[in-house]
């Protein structure tokens, strides 16, 4: 069942991301990747700007996250992770089937990295488009705090509703 997550599932949604961003280790460029890749004062920074975390659980155990923002007028897909033992079920084409039912903007972005191929091809598979490196370059300076490196080596995909 998908849920809003609460404070009570912070170490839950760490455990979850951290699991699930290892496959990134050697596809991202070496100079982005940390460990953890998310630490507690990320997420926790994430949850003050706005992040709102939704998750799958089964028999109490968080399998699945994924976050949704507003951002001035747009919404953003953000943080989706499935643990890598439950990756392929599923879980995150209902997270983000549930997170789109809930965006209340004409225009849904998420962003990726470039070299992540499979979260490219889930992206696409559920409806989003990648947009020209112009466009992102514009839309990830004007929403997203990230540094100029990750920018580089990001793409975003869009689905208007």
């Amino acid at each position: 069942m998908i849920h809003r997550l609460l404070p009570s599932d912070f170490d839950d949604i760490l455990t979850v991301v951290n699991d699930a961003a290892q496959v990134y280790k050697g596809i991202i460029p070496a100079d982005r990747w940390k460990e953890p890749y998310m630490p507690a004062e990320e997420l926790k920074k994430e949850i003050f700007d706005g992040v709102e975390f939704y998750g799958l659980k089964e028999d109490d155990v968080l399998l699945g996250v994924m976050g949704i923002q507003r951002v001035r007028d747009v919404t953003m897909i953000r943080h989706a992770y499935v643990l890598r033992s439950h990756q392929r079920k599923k879980i995150g084409e209902k997270l983000i089937n549930h997170l789109r039912g809930l965006a209340k903007t004409s225009m849904v972005l998420v962003g990726t990295w470039e070299a992540a191929w499979w979260a490219v091809k889930f992206y696409k598979k559920n409806g989003f488009t990648i947009v020209t490196k112009g466009e992102k370059n514009r839309l990830l300076r004007k929403y997203w705090q990230i540094p100029e490196r990750q920018v580089k080596t990001s793409v975003v995909l869009k689905l208007n509703k």
